[in-house]
């Protein structure tokens, strides 16, 4: 399996400094800042990487997850929203939450669920964020 891996750059201070973020696929390249991290400012954050990473993580092991049960997938879109809070004066990612619709032909909403669960648990990016404090998941059927 590939190693796969991306850069950072960071210049200055914590409030006033800023950095700029470079995938090695080149798929993505930008700028990131305190204001695009813990406030509103432009530019993109290391949580919204790793929430794009666990939405498409999720994503293709839901996909295999179906597949395998022999429900192959439409469609599945995924939204996962990373939560930052100040834990003990540290700001820590505090909940991860896995939003997902799927158009998945033949298969009960009883069974979609503990597929899409266990396509949860068993996702390498969830597994690799497992030292985050929660990880939901809401999964419906379009």
């Amino acid at each position: 399996m590939p190693v796969r891996k991306a850069n950072a750059i960071w210049e200055g201070g914590l409030r006033n400094g800023q950095g700029w973020m470079k995938l090695q696929s080149q798929a993505f390249e930008g700028p990131y800042s305190y204001p695009s991290r813990f406030e509103e400012g432009p530019g993109t954050n290391p949580e919204e990487l790793i929430a794009a990473a666990h939405a498409g993580c999720f994503s293709m092991a839901l996909a295999a997850s179906l597949e395998r049960a022999g429900f192959p997938p439409k469609r599945i879109a995924t939204e996962a929203r990373v939560h930052l809070e100040m834990v003990e004066g540290k700001a820590t990612l505090t909940r991860i939450d896995l939003i997902a619709e799927a158009e998945v032909p033949g298969i009960t909403p009883e069974k979609f669920k503990e597929i899409a669960q266990a396509a949860k648990e068993g996702c390498p990016v969830s597994r690799a964020l497992a030292g985050v404090g929660e990880i939901t998941l809401e999964a419906r059927l379009a």
